[in-house]
Formats: C-alpha cells, sequence, structure tokens
C-alpha cells in the first residue's frame, strides 16, 4: 500500500523548483509605468449616449397620438422641446465650437508641420546610431 499511495499528489523535481509562468519578469521602471496606466474606458462616449441624441421615437409618439386625438400630443410635445434644448445645450459646451473652420484648419498645418518635424528629428536621431535598438 505504501507504493501505490507514493506517486499520488507528488510532483517531480523540475516542477517543484520552478514556479508558474504568470507574468514575464519586468524591471523596476516598467512596472512603475503601467501602474500609472489608466485603464481603458469601457465604452466610447459616442456609444454610452447614443439613444439620448435619437428624436425619432417622440416623433413617433407625436404622431401616433395626433392620430388618436389624444390629450397626450402636448405632454409628449414638451418632452420633445425639453430634448431639443438639452441637445442645445450639449452642442453649445463642445470644446471648440467657438472656433472658425479657417481657425480649424490653421490648428490643423500647425499639428501637421509639428509632427512632420518630430518625425524628421526622430529619423535623425535613429541614424546617428547613439542608441542600441533591441531587435526582438
Amino acid at each position: 500500500m505504501a507504493t501505490g499511495g507514493a506517486g499520488v499528489g507528488v510532483r517531480p523535481v523540475e516542477e517543484q523548483q520552478q514556479p508558474p509562468p504568470l507574468q514575464a519578469p519586468q524591471p523596476p521602471e516598467q512596472q512603475g509605468e503601467q501602474k500609472l496606466q489608466p485603464p481603458p474606458p469601457q465604452q466610447p462616449p459616442q456609444q454610452q449616449g447614443q439613444e439620448d441624441f435619437s428624436f425619432l421615437p417622440l416623433v413617433h409618439d407625436i404622431i401616433k397620438c395626433m392620430d388618436k386625438d389624444s390629450q397626450d400630443v402636448h405632454q409628449v410635445l414638451n418632452e420633445l422641446k425639453t430634448k431639443f434644448q438639452e441637445m442645445r445645450k450639449m452642442i453649445s459646451a463642445m470644446p471648440g465650437i467657438g472656433v472658425s473652420p479657417e481657425q480649424q484648419q490653421q490648428q490643423l498645418r500647425s499639428l501637421r508641420e509639428q509632427v512632420r518635424t518630430k518625425n524628421e528629428l526622430l529619423q535623425k536621431y535613429k541614424s546617428l546610431c547613439m542608441f542600441e535598438i533591441p531587435k526582438e
């Protein structure tokens, strides 16, 4: 009976010495950088409130109420009016809403020029061979 139970639950020596590989070890700098990164957003803002921007259901309800000659038409019209007011507030609060298209084009040109300059500098520094680039 001692020989039958000796093999049960005993690992070979190689398995006992090696911990299970959960995560590749990283230098302390990289571990700190990972902790500072914010978690990814759950959903883009456009998808979160997509139903909030739909006026069609309210318009449909108004048409239904008008067909029935119901007194609910005024209530549904007020809901639609409120929704329009909320959307106007949201639009006026959007960043950059007061910037003219010409100013936007100028900003875009400026930012593209900055990107081009930085890419040129990056290529220049890479060509100096001062840095060792690890090959993976």
